[in-house]
């Protein structure tokens, strides 16, 4: 684990964490699945391509996926 990695964790987290609060407030399940994945993912993963790219994948996901 490197500097990077560990700057795009935080990074992640702070939006998980407040993806999943928005989601468990309003009672929609896409932002507290996408705010959950974005706290958990970067401890599995090194790879600072594909952390960057989950990252954004999953952050962009509720603007386009409303369920």
């Amino acid at each position: 684990m490197d500097t990077n990695t560990l700057l795009i964790g935080v990074i992640t987290g702070a939006f998980g964490t407040g993806y999943f609060i928005y989601g468990k407030k309003e009672q929609m399940m896409v932002p507290m699945l996408c705010g959950a994945i974005l706290c958990i993912y970067p401890y599995f993963t090194d790879n600072i391509w594909i952390l960057c790219g989950a990252g954004i994948l999953f952050i962009a996901l509720p603007f386009f996926w409303k369920i």
